[in-house]
């Protein structure tokens, strides 16, 4: 297999998740202009729970299998390789099936006792069959991440993406007819579709791909033993994840509650928490379509590095992982900072535009702090982005409630208990970095160059803006004009190099500097 970097798997899931979220804008357009927030909202308040299920089937295990696989693919021995994904492969497809069939004949009293709304049973029910279907595509998916493979994972979810959107939106019209709650069950229907075309895809790939040299050999790995590897890696990031679902899950409760607290109707509370969740942090997690690519491929990377103790490797790509973060951050960050008024109006949803200019101010350690899980794991420090993760809701839940209750704050008081979160988790994971495999945190790189560049955006963005804001082909123009100056004053301070884009796939070689 040739030797892939963990840049060039990261641009692989770049283009994969770039493409899969314009789709997603595409959608959340869609539904917020004709289905309606409400739709968006309900289908929201069970998607933590379903998040959650997931969570307890698959127990990060797939993250488990990739560094597993990574290390051993490393080291020579992909015949274990082989072994470990065979024995994750039966482990999660039997959790599958029973935690989403019991879910499924459970879900008539989920409904009526956790969910604040019963409206939600129909489309709970569609979910549960998604749990199995997830489960076992995730150990392809965690296999292909161990290989620093990412092609089969990036079409995967590209598939998945198109089918979900064409089927989740076609089937929520025409449901719409007979009640928000059967639109928000064609939504349900769309993941559903989506994600058994993606497990379909990838294991076609599977299939054809052709086998690593010695995979014929026998395991000398037995299974209890890979059995306590799994659990070894897997609990920590278990407990991360229920963790955040959870908060995710009492999020959905909270924020609708908290406003009908300070003054909103129980309609107009769900319909500002869709409106939250389907314009605000649709807008905001637009630019992790880098960092989820980059913290994926970090994970064999750096553990590759950390199985040779090459730890001057594992410097180096943390820091280089954390400059891209902050470089493709800043840019993104500022445009919706600048134009949050034109793009929440091009949700139908222009009345949350301050919550999403907080939210911005804070946006860069969001991105950081998901690149930084993504190096602590792949050094096998997967226990610390837990223990920050519990030390940043326990500041960040009593601000939510505290805030989002009171009548002249209401989201925006949300949006800064968000912030606040954010912070926090990635000052934390930082420093744990530095600490683990003696980084340096870098100010001119991390801070001084890109902060330079987006101080010529923002005069670009003042100087055009007057002449060319109001329409869709103005907008463009700016936002072309602003990263134009970016770039050019990246280059010129040495935020970016020939060398850097001599790294990408496919372009790199083209470029002769």
């Amino acid at each position: 297999m040739p030797k892939r970097t963990f840049v060039y798997g990261a641009t692989i899931l770049l283009g994969a998740n770039l493409f899969n979220r314009l789709l997603g804008f595409a959608y959340q357009y869609l539904i917020m202009t004709h289905i309606g927030g409400e739709a968006y909202g309900l289908f929201n308040m069970v998607f933590p729970i379903y998040m959650l299920a997931l969570v307890f089937t698959t127990a990060g295990i797939p993250l488990a299998i990739a560094k597993m696989v990574a290390e051993e693919v490393s080291l020579g021995r992909p015949h274990q390789a082989r072994a470990i994904f065979h024995l994750a492969f039966w482990l999660l497809t039997i959790s599958g099936a029973v935690v989403s069939s019991a879910l499924y004949f459970l879900t008539p009293y989920l409904a009526h006792k956790i969910f604040p709304d019963p409206r939600v049973l129909t489309l709970f029910q569609i979910c549960t069959p998604a749990i199995f279907i997830v489960s076992v595509s995730s150990v392809f998916r965690g296999y292909f991440q161990g290989l620093q493979n990412m092609i089969p994972t990036a079409v995967s979810q590209i598939c998945e993406q198109i089918v979900r959107v064409i089927v989740g939106y076609t089937i929520a019209f025409r449901l719409l007819g007979n009640g928000v709650e059967w639109a928000a069950a064609g939504l349900a229907a769309g993941m559903l579709a989506g994600e058994a075309v993606g497990l379909l895809v990838i294991v076609l790939h599977y299939q054809k791909a052709r086998l690593l040299p010695g995979e014929s050999s026998a395991s000398s790995y037995s299974t209890p033993y890979i059995l306590r590897q799994l659990w070894h890696l897997a609990s920590p990031v278990t407990v991360g994840r229920l963790f955040a679902t959870g908060l995710s899950a009492l999020d959905a409760m909270l924020i609708p509650q908290r406003l009908c607290a300070a003054g909103y109707s129980a309609r107009e509370a769900t319909t500002l928490f869709g409106q939250l969740g389907g314009s605000a942090f649709t807008l905001l997690t637009f630019p992790s379509v880098f960092t989820f690519a980059l913290a994926t491929s970090l994970v064999p990377s750096i553990s590759e590095a950390a199985a040779k103790r090459q730890f001057h490797i594992v410097r180096a790509r943390s820091v280089e992982a954390i400059r891209l973060t902050i470089i493709i951050g800043i840019p993104c960050l500022l445009i919706l900072f600048y134009f949050s008024r034109p793009l929440t109006a091009f949700f139908k949803s222009s009345e949350i535009s301050p919550t999403l200019r907080i939210l911005a101010l804070g946006g860069i350690f969001s991105y950081i702090q998901q690149t930084t899980t993504g190096i602590l794991q792949g050094l096998g420090k997967v226990h610390l982005p837990v223990l920050h993760s519990i030390i940043a809701a326990l500041l960040r839940i009593p601000i939510l409630i505290y805030l989002t209750g009171l009548p002249q704050w209401g989201l925006r008081g949300t949006a800064w208990a968000y912030v606040i979160g954010f912070i926090i988790m990635a000052t934390l994971n930082l420093l744990a970095i530095s600490r683990n495999s003696g980084m340096a945190l870098d100010l001119q790189r991390f801070l001084l160059q890109p902060f330079s560049g987006g101080i010529g955006m923002l005069l670009i963005f003042h100087i055009l803006d007057p002449i060319l804001s109001g329409h869709v082909i103005g907008y463009l123009c700016e936002f072309t004009g602003g990263f134009t100056v970016y770039a050019l004053i990246l280059f010129f301070n040495g935020g970016i190099s020939f060398s850097d884009l001599r790294r990408l796939p496919w372009i790199g070689k083209y470029i002769k500097v």
